[in-house]
């Protein structure tokens, strides 16, 4: 019997593109020739109010312009189809016994997560930012947000089993949280660059 299926989040729809039905696509998948074959059936993850609520989305044809992957798309014939899926997260299933991806994570997995730099809590997880070039975490230090980007020379591992990231920042995003015995939070240790630099 084979293993059942889990889902794996492998791209977003961003902008129509032209005025046949083509959608503009931010991919979050390492190998897209795989993902985005003719025939591929994404579910789709969009608003409960949203025309598209519970259906799927079969791929027609992926090309690239300009770098860009453009997805073409059953049923998606005009411009109006196509700016209805814009924002739409495309899901795709995934046998168990696949190897994961590096970034196949669902974002739920990923908030709450307790982030850990040289073994130390630094902070939560509070949300997953995406962008074109790269995913962030929004880790919740003290009263601050951290971004910190999700790639693998800075979050070398994600064990969800454990509920714990690793992280390996670069110097200045953690800054407030000194290994010393002085602490960031004094206001007078702030105050004397104020008046350094005034603005022209």
């Amino acid at each position: 019997m084979s293993a059942p299926a889990q889902q794996l989040r492998v791209g977003r729809l961003t902008k129509a593109h032209g005025l046949k039905g083509a959608l503009k696509l931010e991919l979050f998948t390492d190998d897209p020739d795989k993902r985005f074959t003719p025939g591929a059936v994404f579910t789709l993850q969009v608003p409960t109010s949203s025309p598209w609520h519970g259906k799927t989305l079969t791929l027609a044809e992926l090309r690239w312009y300009n770098g860009q992957p453009v997805g073409f798309f059953e049923g998606v014939a005009d411009r109006t189809g196509a700016e209805s899926l814009v924002k739409a997260i495309l899901w795709i299933d995934q046998d168990a016994d696949e190897p994961d991806e590096p970034d196949a994570w669902y974002d739920f997995q990923l908030v709450g997560l307790r982030a850990l730099r040289d073994g130390v809590e630094v902070g939560t997880v509070a949300r997953v930012e995406h962008f074109p070039a790269q995913d962030l975490l929004v880790v919740r230090s003290g009263e601050r947000d951290v971004l910190v980007p999700f790639v693998s020379a800075i979050v070398p591992a994600v064990d969800i089993a454990a509920g714990t990231v690793t992280i390996t920042p670069p110097v200045g995003l953690f800054e407030e949280l000194p290994d010393d015995e002085a602490t960031s939070d004094d206001p007078a240790r702030a105050e004397p660059e104020a008046d350094v630099a005034p603005s022209a």
